[in-house]
Order: structure tokens, then C-alpha cells, then sequence
């Protein structure tokens, strides 16, 4: 007797073994549930699924791979230990958005680094003529970051499009005092 089952007879052996061997096998062939895929070692440049967006500038691809955004550092709503920062919640909101409107995919580009110190892929997130990134500092969602030795061009483009954000005094720059 387990778990308020009667087992008797030779057949309800058997039926115990099929079932545990059963079992064995699903979690040989693959474990049970819904296993997350192994992220991989490496990302080219392409066209990718997202399958969340963790933050403002973080999403998690179909693949497993964890994308940080290059150039862009947004308010936090999910770092451990830390208090959700104004405007954060508004930037995860604007990538959320851009990835659905997008279909749900992003094209990745790279650049000189390919990760970050939490081995997160490095990447600029595209779709169509728009330009993820950058989108998130001219909407004043973040500051350009520009102290990695990234992609010059873009770099410029990332300090004028805070440039023109703390000009419109939009996003955080909205909360800037008055001169």
C-alpha cells in the first residue's frame, strides 16, 4: 500500500516498474517539465525571439541567452537588495513595448566586448529602423554610457540623443532642478 493505493499480484509490480522506468527515461532524454534551455556559449549577430524582458536594458532570448543593452544603463526594478528606482518601471514598460511591437524578436548587433562581467551577451537591439538604445536615452529612460570603449559613431549618438533629452528635460532629466 502507498499513498492510499493497493498494489497486488504480479501485475501491479510490473505496472510500478514500467512506470518508474518511465521516469528514468523522460529525465534521461530531457528531465521533466518545462526545462529552460542552456544558454550558449556564444551569440552571433542576427534575429533572435525574446522570450522576456527582464528590466530596461536586459532581456532574455528564446535560447537562454541573457542580452544587456550596449550604451545604456536604466533605472533598476529587479536588482537584488536594491529599492526600484524612479523611472525604472517606465523603462522596462518602453522595452517591453518595443519587443512586442517588434513581434516579439529583436536583431542583435555586437560590438568590441561581447560580455559583461555577469556573462550577460553584449548587444545593440534593432528592429527595423529602430534603434532599441538609443530609443531609451532620447525618450530620457537613461543615460548614454559611454566610458566602454564601444562603437565611436554610436557613441556620439548616444551623448546627442542625451543631449537632446536633458535639453527636453524628459524622463530623468525631467526631475533635474531648474537653472
Amino acid at each position: 500500500r502507498i499513498g492510499g493505493i493497493s498494489f497486488s499480484g504480479k501485475n501491479s509490480i510490473w505496472m510500478v516498474l514500467l512506470v518508474l522506468v518511465a521516469i528514468v527515461w523522460r529525465i534521461w532524454e530531457g528531465g521533466l517539465g518545462d526545462s529552460k534551455p542552456t544558454p550558449p556559449e556564444s551569440m552571433e549577430e542576427g534575429v533572435y525571439a525574446v522570450e522576456r524582458v527582464v528590466d530596461g536594458d536586459t532581456l532574455v532570448l528564446e535560447n537562454g541567452a541573457r542580452i544587456r543593452l550596449i550604451g545604456v544603463n536604466t533605472p533598476e526594478t529587479v536588482a537584488p537588495g536594491k529599492d526600484v528606482e524612479e523611472f525604472g518601471p517606465e523603462a522596462s514598460a518602453y522595452t517591453k513595448q518595443f519587443v512586442e511591437e517588434a513581434g516579439g524578436e529583436g536583431t542583435l548587433r555586437v560590438d568590441k566586448e561581447r560580455l559583461d562581467r555577469y556573462d550577460r551577451f553584449l548587444a545593440y537591439v534593432y528592429s527595423g529602423d529602430r534603434f532599441l538604445n538609443e530609443e531609451l536615452i532620447l525618450v530620457g529612460l537613461s543615460p548614454a554610457e559611454t566610458q566602454y570603449n564601444n562603437n565611436p559613431t554610436l557613441e556620439r549618438r548616444f551623448e546627442k540623443a542625451e543631449e537632446d533629452a536633458r535639453a527636453r528635460r524628459v524622463g530623468l532629466w525631467s526631475l533635474e532642478a531648474s537653472p
